[in-house]
């Protein structure tokens, strides 16, 4: 799957904040073999020329960069925000958060469409940070999105899918439109879920960055994604509510 036509080298997209040090984060983006790197962006730092060398370490990875408008609770917040991000880091990708809860980070959908509408009639490629709801789904494509990435469990939980079934729906009703599960994933077994339901990416930060070793986790994370977009790629068995032996009864000896 392409995003804006563009061909990822890997569906693993990983989040920059929260490392023990830069050192880790490099080693970490290494590890994982990430398709895309994403940045938050705060006003002040871009304002004051703040964090010079955070991003020149950003651009000696040479991973695509994603900016996000991490942090903004009001559609002009992130607005601003996200021109702000097209001018440090030279690209129109950004991925768009409009916050509307305090507790679990939930965005807010409506506040989320409107700036969604505002920033691709200026030229942005919006990734849309949302909920798995349907209806969210099409205003957002109606808006000029054509990414999707709904979140798995609030932001830094660590909960994993807490619907499973409202993920497979998006994935069944939007079955060419790229979808990435973004926020909540806690250990790599989660992530091989997502891809398994045939997502075409997620994307990790704290399952990573606050591991004990978030090197050795982002290696994790990057054979999961692997994994399990092999497994869906070769059309799972489907459950089942009986158990189905796996040794044929014909030709079983009789014993008299």
């Amino acid at each position: 799957m392409k995003f804006y036509g563009t061909a990822l080298s890997s569906p693993l997209m990983l989040g920059t904040a929260q490392y023990p040090s830069p050192d880790i984060l490099a080693s970490a983006v290494k590890a994982a073999q990430a398709g895309v790197i994403t940045v938050s962006l705060r006003r002040e730092s871009a304002g004051q020329k703040a964090g010079q060398a955070f991003w020149s370490l950003i651009r000696e990875l040479e991973v695509p960069v994603l900016p996000n408008t991490a942090g903004c609770h009001t559609v002009k917040e992130a607005v601003t925000t996200a021109h702000m991000a097209r001018e440090v880091f030279e690209t129109d990708w950004v991925k768009l958060e409009v916050i509307g809860e305090a507790d679990t980070l939930q965005p807010d959908v409506f506040g989320l469409v409107e700036a969604a509408r505002i920033l691709t009639s200026e030229g942005f490629r919006v990734f849309p940070y949302t909920t798995e709801d349907l209806v969210v789904a099409e205003k957002l494509l109606a808006a000029g999105c054509e990414v999707l990435m709904p979140w798995g469990a609030p932001i830094g939980s660590g909960k994993g899918l807490n619907n499973v079934f409202g993920l497979r729906a998006l994935r069944a009703h939007f079955p060419d439109v790229p979808l990435v599960v973004d926020a909540g994933i806690g250990v790599p077994s989660h992530a091989a879920q997502a891809m398994e339901l045939g997502y075409d990416a997620v994307l990790i930060n704290t399952a990573v960055a606050k591991a004990g070793d978030p090197v050795a986790m982002a290696r994790a994370f990057s054979l999961a994604v692997e994994a399990g977009a092999l497994a869906y790629q070769a059309d799972p068995m489907a459950e089942r509510d009986m158990a189905a032996p796996s040794t044929p009864l014909l030709g079983k000896p009789v014993l008299a």
